[in-house]
């Protein structure tokens, strides 16, 4: 039966002790009372965390960080595994390496600032020879974009570690396991006969053909999806993911007997082979992750557990849960107890970066019109803080919060999350700095 305890919204506070070592999270009116009687100060808004001015050490329970990555958004969520309590949640948004050219097409900034350094080096130097036909990747080499997402959920779980007495970490290292989706046979792992591999199969076919049905499209408006072999069964078709794929139930119906091709649509047998890329690329960032955690877990003493996404979907539906990065997140691995607090509010993270590394300001067609800022700080702040400005005269008189992007003037402009200009123009005399940039922004 549930209580009050598990519709709570908001997330747990962080505790450090006055030698900034962590203890077990509290509730956000322990906090405030702390605060208010002077025991604590704020040492971090965002994850707001308070340490305590006299109390050293204390009691801590057995905690574990659960991760679920992905190309776009990874889920965090730390639960205490002696009920299954969702202590703490986040929503951690990757940047996005794309941009768009002047013709509207999406181009990646990697790309783009590699063609800039190619043609450079071949107008500088161009008599020598390729300097990237003389070279070989690393082991364990990555590409830049996915290397800096694996290394975003990596920062944070090092300063996770830091603000909270974690003692076992859960991370889904493969979104499919793609040894049982070639060989179902395959024993000696119990969930791989039951109900879990229908989940591994079904999660691979949705995230590969974006949950649409491959042969009309949507058109029949009929929202049952169902796994079809696209040669069937009793025509000698097998079980194996190449001959897999989304068909509406109205068409899975109509199709009947007949092969793909038979049916009119001998496109959906050729799209079955192809691999999955996206996913491949998703699998690869885990690894990297997962070798990463296994050595801070050697120094540490973390204890580590893997998962994988059939496994977290398995979790999530037998709960009842929805579908929600942090949720995916709380439900990573065969440690899964049943949760509680699943309406807590994540927090939202997004990665923005510090900067760029740009020589000059260009105007419309790409022209220089303005040198680079040699100062990155400008009366106290640079562009990135975390401010509050109480403005008390003028048109723009009012309280504001938010990123601070400054001026050599000093008269800055605040930002949203989202990167929208809330006000412009405002001195800094009337703003106090709440949190120095780190490279992200945040939202409740």
């Amino acid at each position: 039966m549930r209580t009050a305890k598990d519709y709570e919204t908001q997330n747990r506070v962080f505790v450090l002790d006055k030698h900034h070592r962590p203890l077990m999270p509290c509730h956000p009116a322990r906090a405030r009372e702390l605060l208010r009687k002077g025991k604590a100060v704020v040492h971090k808004l965002y994850p707001f965390t308070i340490r305590l001015k006299d109390k050293t050490g204390g009691a801590t329970g057995p905690l574990r960080l659960k991760i679920d990555p992905g190309s776009k958004t990874t889920g965090l969520a730390i639960i205490r595994e002696s009920d299954g309590y969702i202590l703490w949640a986040a929503d951690l948004h990757h940047k996005q390496f794309v941009t768009v050219n002047k013709d509207g097409k999406p181009v990646t900034v990697v790309g783009k600032r590699a063609s800039l350094r190619r043609s450079r080096r071949s107008r500088k130097t161009r008599y020598r020879p390729r300097r990237i036909n003389n070279r070989r990747r690393s082991e364990g080499w990555l590409p830049p974009t996915v290397r800096a997402k694996a290394d975003c959920v990596l920062g944070w779980v090092e300063k996770l570690l830091r603000l909270c007495p974690i003692t076992a970490i859960s991370i889904e290292t493969a979104r499919f396991d793609t040894q049982k989706l070639q060989n179902p046979e395959i024993s000696g792992v119990e969930y791989q006969q039951g109900t879990l591999f229908g989940y591994e199969v079904r999660e691979y076919l949705l995230a590969k053909y974006g949950r649409e049905c491959q042969y009309c499209h949507g058109k029949s408006k009929d929202p049952v999806l169902e796994i079809d072999h696209i040669v069937p069964r009793s025509r000698g078709g097998s079980d194996r993911v190449s001959n897999l794929t989304l068909a509406c139930r109205t068409c899975n119906l109509d199709k009947g007997n007949k092969t793909a091709e038979e049916y009119g649509h001998p496109e959906v047998q050729a799209e079955a082979k192809k691999p999955l890329k996206d996913a491949a690329h998703v699998n690869a960032a885990r690894w990297y992750i997962w070798e990463r955690l296994k050595a801070i877990s050697s120094a540490s003493g973390l204890e580590l557990e893997m998962g994988t996404g059939g496994r977290t979907k398995h979790n999530r539906t037998i709960q009842g849960l929805p579908k929600a990065h942090y949720l995916d997140a709380a439900c990573v691995g065969a440690s899964t107890p049943e949760l509680k607090n699943t309406y807590i509010k994540p927090l939202e993270i997004r990665a923005v970066g510090r900067g760029n590394r740009r020589m000059a300001r260009v105007d419309a067609y790409g022209f220089p019109k303005g040198h680079r800022s040699r100062k990155k700080v400008h009366f106290g702040f640079q562009t990135g803080d975390i401010v509050k400005a109480i403005v008390t005269k003028g048109k723009y008189s009012g309280v504001y919060k938010g990123t601070v992007a400054v001026r050599a003037s000093g008269y800055f402009d605040i930002k949203d999350v989202h990167g929208k200009v809330i006000v412009q123009g405002i001195n800094y005399k009337y703003m106090r700095l709440l949190q120095r940039a780190d490279g992200y922004t945040y939202a409740i």
